[in-house]
């Protein structure tokens, strides 16, 4: 099939725009506190309604795609995403962020369903890997740049005078004075509803599902949840997004409380950076998966991650500037070595598979509420302690995984050459 570039650059757009919405909860969370007046448990419930939404819609998320097809379910998961921005931007209290953010967090459940095989399709088999690379990257780089516009609205809105841009005079008119930061849900509502006009016109190929891309039955799905590997690598996707979330959503108001960094523009800034050193990580990882066994280079990150949060949680603050984005670095492969080592642990049903491995990602609700929970209890550098569980139970799977398929390195393919 031809390779349809119009659709790819689509799809690469909402990748950028998935994590444009996704990833700014972590510079929020201190506006979040106090604007709202709350303690770490109940601004960690914020994380935790977006993420519980992949574990309710990620499944369904397939079934929909399947029976409608994907144009019509990517209108219509933007579309609850507007809902939910705007919601939040019109009644800017706790109570609707925790309904806005369900809602957000549904749309980009059935964002993520959707345009994967979208995207082998428009840009041709051969091309996959590729781009699903590119795609990750262009991911990374959006997380890397929202905590940059978060910081340019909410500084500007401060200040408003005559020389202010256009820009800032508009949402300065529909932004309560005390709450700068509610700009941002105004910009995603503007971003989605412009997405939605964008698919609406848009013409999409057909996409003919392979048989490992096809969700499969209710039963096929209990039969899997009965299958200790499934197990297994559902808590590993489960821990990694867990570490992810639970680092990214704290590190601003762990360096405002223990070492008292501005969270807007320093805390915003680290933020932003351990999005762009696992957008850098990536691309090493890319050359170490062609050298050495994936399994290998799981157990060196993970050391590394540990070995960067305890200098992190334990330095002086100029470290902890810098160990953070290592953090970040260091946890750049494991998705999508577990996500790999799992798909390639079962000869069938992987389709089914991966929705129950996405619908792990409910891991990013449970472990930073988690963590602020503790938090509450016995200060948030102890309850940030929790992280080297998920982070141990990620080095065990370098350990004990034994997958039908090994990654294909330069030296695996020379013995094969040779026979």
């Amino acid at each position: 099939m031809k390779r349809n570039y119009y659709i790819i650059v689509l799809l690469f757009l909402i990748f950028f725009v998935i994590s444009f919405l996704t990833n700014i909860l972590g510079p929020l969370i201190p506006d979040i506190i106090n604007s709202f007046h709350l303690n770490l448990t109940l601004v960690a419930l914020l994380p935790f309604s977006f993420f519980i939404a992949y574990g309710v819609m990620s499944i369904p998320a397939g079934v929909l795609v399947e029976k409608y097809k994907e144009k019509l379910t990517m209108v219509a998961a933007f579309s609850i995403a507007f809902i939910g921005s705007m919601l939040f931007s019109l009644f800017p209290t706790y109570n609707v962020a925790i309904i806005s953010l369900f809602l957000i967090g549904l749309g980009m459940a059935m964002l993520q369903v959707a345009i994967n095989p979208l995207l082998r399709v428009a840009g041709g088999e051969e091309h996959f890997a590729f781009n699903s690379v590119m795609a990750q990257l262009i991911f990374g780089g959006a997380s890397f740049i929202s905590p940059y516009v978060y910081t340019y609205l909410t500084s500007n809105l401060k200040s408003i005078n005559p020389d202010s841009d256009s820009i800032i005079k508009i949402f300065s008119k529909v932004v309560p004075s005390e709450f700068p930061w509610i700009s941002l849900y105004w910009l995603f509502a503007l971003v989605v509803l412009l997405m939605i006009i964008i698919i609406g016109l848009s013409r999409f190929p057909k996409v003919e599902r392979k048989e490992d891309e096809l969700m499969g039955a209710w039963k096929t799905h209990k039969r899997l949840f009965g299958n200790k590997v499934v197990i297994l690598y559902f808590i590993g996707i489960f821990a990694y997004v867990g570490t992810e979330q639970g680092t990214a959503n704290w590190i601003s108001q762990f360096l405002y409380t223990y070492h008292n960094y501005d969270p807007q523009i320093v805390g915003a800034n680290i933020v932003s950076w351990f999005w762009g050193m696992m957008t850098a990580g990536c691309l090493l990882g890319l050359v170490l998966l062609k050298i050495f066994d994936s399994r290998k280079i799981l157990i060196w990150f993970v050391t590394a991650a540990i070995l960067f949060l305890s200098v992190a949680l334990f330095g002086s603050g100029e470290i902890a500037l810098y160990a953070f984005p290592l953090v970040g670095f260091a946890a750049s492969v494991m998705w999508s070595i577990i996500f790999s080592l799992a798909l390639n642990s079962l000869e069938s049903h992987h389709g089914s598979f991966s929705g129950i491995l996405c619908t792990a990602i409910i891991g990013g609700a449970i472990v930073p509420l988690i963590i602020g929970w503790l938090g509450d209890m016995f200060g948030l550098r102890t309850g940030m302690l929790f992280l080297y569980i998920p982070l141990g139970y990620i080095l065990s799977i370098g350990i004990w995984a034994r997958p039908l398929i090994t990654n294909e390195t330069i030296l695996s393919k020379r013995k094969t050459e040779s026979k």
